[in-house]
């Protein structure tokens, strides 16, 4: 890459005025180029580097072919700066409530021999992945909110794409997985127990996370690239789409990677869970009495929630028409699935559920218990 002066003479500089540089490609398929201010210049360029002769007027600049920049500025909302104290407010509350729902699942499961079926297997596995998510993105997102530098390392930034898409691709699997134990749920109650055992559920989520690496990680790894300035990500957490334009080379090996990857990691799930279903409701239809198919379909009525929420979002981020499309949008939606949709899971399985809420009512009551026998033995 090289940098052209365009400033004007060292008199005029004397007179305050700031010098401007024009980046004039990178010597690969980019076509785009900024201007920058001298001052904007030193802190947006690397301090160490070999290559660089000095900020003098006429000089040219040389960037070395392999990215050490150590931060990157993440935008977030900080074009809406009135919002961002709001903002901090309702996802800090979001963000706990997501935690400490999906904490409670998990330990009444653990805690009740009554829950540790294979449904509540999963949906363990599910809590465990959507507090997993939403601490790699919602805390950074929030210290951005107040921060006067809004900025992410580099490191953690590479960390974030990994792991959210880690995540993103284990979930549609995880997905699949809870609409087969639905399946058979209802297409073979009496077997229900003999198929879904213990082995096979610790396979079937092993299946899924294993799945879900191998998908996402391996590739990006191989394929990942150095990136090119200018050093800003327009979105609220580092994610593969963003990156992507900001690859230093040619990125037509990554867009194919990406569209193969999406069909077999996305829709491919999203088939069988559209199977199950379609076999469920065959299933559901061939029960004679209003109540038995009503008592049926409340097996499902929590998953496939969660499912249409899930890849409705999917769908309006990434299906809809270009005239729809916006930056702030995608922030939006992309907040929805972090924050919203992650703290919501917990309660739509448990409000719905007779068994989730028996159980939560005997852990309050135990505890109710022992506070009253502690206060009697107080006043004792």
């Amino acid at each position: 890459m090289e940098f052209t002066s365009t400033a004007p003479s060292s008199g005029s500089r004397q007179r305050g005025r700031k010098g401007e540089w024009r980046a004039e490609g990178w010597g690969t398929s980019r076509s785009d180029a900024w201007m920058i201010t001298s001052m904007e210049l030193r802190s947006t360029l690397p301090r160490k580097d070999d290559e660089l002769q000095g900020l003098t007027s006429g000089c040219i600049f040389r960037w070395p072919k392999w990215d050490i920049r150590t931060e990157l500025v993440l935008v977030g909302f900080s074009n809406h700066p009135q919002s961002e104290t709001p903002l901090f407010f309702l996802f800090s509350l979001a963000y706990l409530a997501n935690c400490f729902g999906n904490t409670a699942v998990i330990t009444l499961v653990v805690l009740h021999s009554s829950l540790q079926t294979p449904m509540y297997t999963f949906l363990c596995h599910l809590a465990f992945l959507n507090i997993f998510f939403s601490t790699i993105v919602v805390p950074k997102m929030l210290h951005n909110f107040l921060a006067t530098r809004k900025v992410i390392s580099y490191n953690f930034c590479l960390a974030q794409t990994y792991i959210t898409l880690f995540l993103e691709v284990t979930e549609c699997f995880l997905l699949a997985v809870m609409a087969l134990d639905c399946y058979v749920a209802i297409c073979f109650p009496l077997r229900y127990l003999l198929i879904m055992d213990t082995s096979v559920c610790v396979a079937l989520a092993l299946g899924a996370w294993t799945t879900g690496f191998f998908a996402s990680v391996v590739p990006l790894f191989f394929t990942i690239l150095p990136l090119c300035g200018p050093y800003v990500v327009d979105y609220i957490f580092c994610e593969l789409p963003i990156l992507l334009h900001m690859f230093c080379a040619d990125t037509s090996l990554q867009e194919a990677m990406m569209l193969a990857g999406g069909a077999g990691t996305v829709l491919l799930p999203f088939l069988l869970i559209i199977l199950s279903y379609l076999r469920i409701l065959v299933a559901v239809m061939r029960i004679d009495s209003v109540e038995g198919r009503k008592k049926a379909f409340s097996t499902c009525t929590s998953h496939l929630t969660v499912v249409t929420i899930y890849y409705g979002t999917g769908l309006i981020r990434y299906m809809r028409p270009k005239s729809l499309y916006s930056a702030e949008g995608d922030k939006l939606i992309s907040l929805f699935y972090a924050v919203i949709n992650a703290m919501l899971n917990p309660f739509i399985y448990s409000l719905k559920n007779m068994e989730v809420k028996q159980a939560m009512g005997r852990v309050i009551g135990k505890y109710k218990n022992k506070i009253k026998s502690h206060t009697r033995m107080c006043r004792s």
